[in-house]
Protein backbone atom coordinates (compact mmCIF):
# COMPACT_ATOMS: atom_id res chain seq x y z
CA UNK A 1 0.00 0.00 0.00
CA UNK A 2 1.11 3.50 -0.86
CA UNK A 3 -0.47 6.60 0.57
CA UNK A 4 -0.27 9.92 -1.25
CA UNK A 5 -0.87 13.33 0.25
CA UNK A 6 -0.79 16.31 -2.06
CA UNK A 7 -0.94 20.02 -1.44
CA UNK A 8 -0.21 23.37 -3.02
CA UNK A 9 -3.34 24.08 -5.00
CA UNK A 10 -5.05 27.42 -4.93
CA UNK A 11 -6.03 30.50 -6.88
CA UNK A 12 -3.50 32.20 -9.12
CA UNK A 13 -3.71 34.90 -11.78
CA UNK A 14 -2.99 34.15 -15.43
CA UNK A 15 0.73 34.20 -16.02
CA UNK A 16 1.42 33.32 -12.43
CA UNK A 17 3.12 30.33 -10.90
CA UNK A 18 2.19 27.62 -8.47
CA UNK A 19 3.95 24.59 -7.05
CA UNK A 20 2.27 21.34 -6.11
CA UNK A 21 3.71 18.78 -3.72
CA UNK A 22 2.96 15.10 -3.35
CA UNK A 23 4.36 13.05 -0.49
CA UNK A 24 4.30 9.26 -0.70
CA UNK A 25 4.52 6.81 2.15
CA UNK A 26 4.16 3.07 2.59
CA UNK A 27 5.54 0.29 0.42
CA UNK A 28 7.70 2.33 -1.93
CA UNK A 29 10.21 0.09 -3.67
CA UNK A 30 11.65 -0.58 -7.06
CA UNK A 31 10.92 1.12 -10.32
CA UNK A 32 8.04 3.54 -10.17
CA UNK A 33 6.57 6.71 -11.56
CA UNK A 34 5.20 9.71 -9.72
CA UNK A 35 3.35 12.61 -11.21
CA UNK A 36 0.07 14.40 -11.73
CA UNK A 37 -3.05 13.96 -13.77
CA UNK A 38 -5.71 16.64 -13.98
CA UNK A 39 -9.44 16.53 -14.49
CA UNK A 40 -12.19 19.01 -15.29
CA UNK A 41 -15.91 18.25 -14.91
CA UNK A 42 -17.23 16.01 -17.65
CA UNK A 43 -13.84 14.86 -18.87
CA UNK A 44 -11.44 12.11 -17.97
CA UNK A 45 -8.16 12.55 -16.22
CA UNK A 46 -5.28 13.53 -18.46
CA UNK A 47 -1.60 13.17 -17.80
CA UNK A 48 0.15 16.39 -16.87
CA UNK A 49 3.65 15.25 -16.01
CA UNK A 50 5.28 12.12 -14.68
CA UNK A 51 8.84 11.46 -13.61
CA UNK A 52 10.15 7.93 -13.31
CA UNK A 53 12.47 6.73 -10.58
CA UNK A 54 15.00 6.05 -13.34
CA UNK A 55 15.11 9.79 -13.94
CA UNK A 56 13.27 10.38 -17.18
CA UNK A 57 10.09 12.43 -17.39
CA UNK A 58 7.15 12.89 -19.72
CA UNK A 59 4.93 15.94 -20.15
CA UNK A 60 1.65 16.68 -21.80
CA UNK A 61 2.22 18.76 -24.91
CA UNK A 62 0.22 21.66 -23.50
CA UNK A 63 2.44 22.02 -20.43
CA UNK A 64 5.86 21.15 -21.80
CA UNK A 65 8.13 24.14 -21.33
CA UNK A 66 5.89 25.66 -18.68
CA UNK A 67 5.73 22.93 -16.05
CA UNK A 68 8.62 21.10 -14.45
CA UNK A 69 8.41 17.95 -12.36
CA UNK A 70 11.06 16.92 -9.88
CA UNK A 71 11.48 14.29 -7.20
CA UNK A 72 13.15 14.18 -3.83
CA UNK A 73 13.52 10.45 -3.33
CA UNK A 74 15.01 10.87 0.12
CA UNK A 75 11.61 12.16 1.23
CA UNK A 76 9.57 10.30 -1.40
CA UNK A 77 8.12 13.60 -2.51
CA UNK A 78 7.39 14.93 -5.97
CA UNK A 79 7.02 18.57 -6.94
CA UNK A 80 5.28 20.12 -9.90
CA UNK A 81 6.38 23.67 -10.62
CA UNK A 82 3.81 25.34 -12.83
CA UNK A 83 4.77 28.55 -14.59
CA UNK A 84 2.93 30.83 -16.99
CA UNK A 85 -0.40 29.44 -15.92
CA UNK A 86 -3.45 30.12 -18.03
CA UNK A 87 -7.18 29.58 -17.38
CA UNK A 88 -7.08 26.32 -19.36
CA UNK A 89 -4.88 24.90 -16.61
CA UNK A 90 -7.78 25.15 -14.17
CA UNK A 91 -8.58 21.65 -12.94
CA UNK A 92 -8.34 19.29 -10.03
CA UNK A 93 -4.82 17.91 -9.98
CA UNK A 94 -4.39 14.36 -8.72
CA UNK A 95 -1.06 12.95 -7.67
CA UNK A 96 -0.38 9.47 -9.03
CA UNK A 97 2.08 6.76 -8.04
CA UNK A 98 2.53 3.70 -10.24
CA UNK A 99 4.77 0.69 -9.95
CA UNK A 100 6.49 0.00 -13.24
CA UNK A 101 6.78 -3.68 -12.33
CA UNK A 102 3.21 -4.43 -11.22
CA UNK A 103 1.32 -1.50 -12.79
CA UNK A 104 -0.51 -1.02 -9.50
CA UNK A 105 -1.21 2.64 -8.98
CA UNK A 106 -2.42 4.92 -6.22
CA UNK A 107 -4.04 8.33 -6.20
CA UNK A 108 -3.85 11.37 -4.01
CA UNK A 109 -6.93 13.17 -2.79
CA UNK A 110 -6.71 15.89 -5.42
CA UNK A 111 -6.06 19.60 -5.12
CA UNK A 112 -7.89 22.38 -6.93
CA UNK A 113 -5.92 24.73 -9.14
CA UNK A 114 -7.83 27.76 -10.37
CA UNK A 115 -6.29 30.26 -12.78
CA UNK A 116 -8.37 33.40 -12.98
CA UNK A 117 -8.03 37.16 -12.91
Amino acid sequence: QVQLVESGGGLVQPGGSLTLSCSASGSITGLNAMGWYRQVPGKGRELVAVRFSAGNAIYHDTVRGRFSISRDDHQNTAYLQMNNLNPEDTAVYYCNFRSVITSIEYWGQGTQVTVSS
